[in-house]
């Protein structure tokens, strides 16, 4: 286990390294639903979704974690390092930004304040090492949820920059407007 968390009204939170071989076919029933289609992986099969895992998984500037709540599956969190990834290519990177990625899959009854708790946590987790001083995220631009819960969060707004599968807006969290938004768990 990488992190552990208690979410009031949630419940305990808690971030897995995945697994590529054993969670590849959990994680391809996610990517693969309609709501997943800006992740996407629509098309990809179990063997397609368990490659792509090895790859991230064998790389020292990308990881992939199974988020749990009360030891349930509920989504895939991704972190990444922008100067080892495209996105760096498309903005200027500076010392202590951090990339993620999240796709919370629920089910069909998702916990209220789910997004928000979790989302809140996760930068929590990122922000646990002193080094890193900004969150980067790059939601494709259609993705008008991820957009608007990206400010509500504190996100800034950086261009719209082309990536090689999407148009994608930049988003940026400092580690000093996350600390002066979010209140400490207890």
């Amino acid at each position: 286990m990488t992190h552990q968390e208690k979410i009031p009204g949630l419940g305990e939170l808690s971030l897995v390294v995945l697994d590529p071989k054993r969670d590849a076919e959990l994680v391809h029933g996610w990517v693969t639903e309609p709501r997943a289609s800006f992740w996407g992986m629509g098309s990809y099969s179990v063997d397609d979704v368990r490659e792509i895992y090895e790859f991230v998984d064998g790389l020292a500037t990308h990881h992939a974690y199974l988020i749990m709540l009360d030891d349930a599956p509920v989504g895939l969190f991704q972190t990444y390092q922008p100067e080892a990834d495209p996105v760096g290519e498309r903005y200027a990177v500076r010392p202590g930004d951090v990339g993620m990625h999240l796709l919370l899959a629920p089910g069909n009854r998702p916990p209220r304040g789910l997004t928000a708790g979790v989302g809140s946590a996760l930068v929590r987790f990122l922000f646990s090492d002193p080094t890193r001083q900004r969150v980067v995220v790059e939601p494709d631009v259609r993705n008008q949820r991820a957009l608007e819960r990206l400010e509500r969060e504190g996100f800034t707004f950086g261009d719209e920059v082309d990536m090689p599968d999407k148009r994608a807006r930049l988003a940026f969290l400092t580690r000093e407007r996350f600390e002066s938004d979010q209140p400490v768990p207890v």
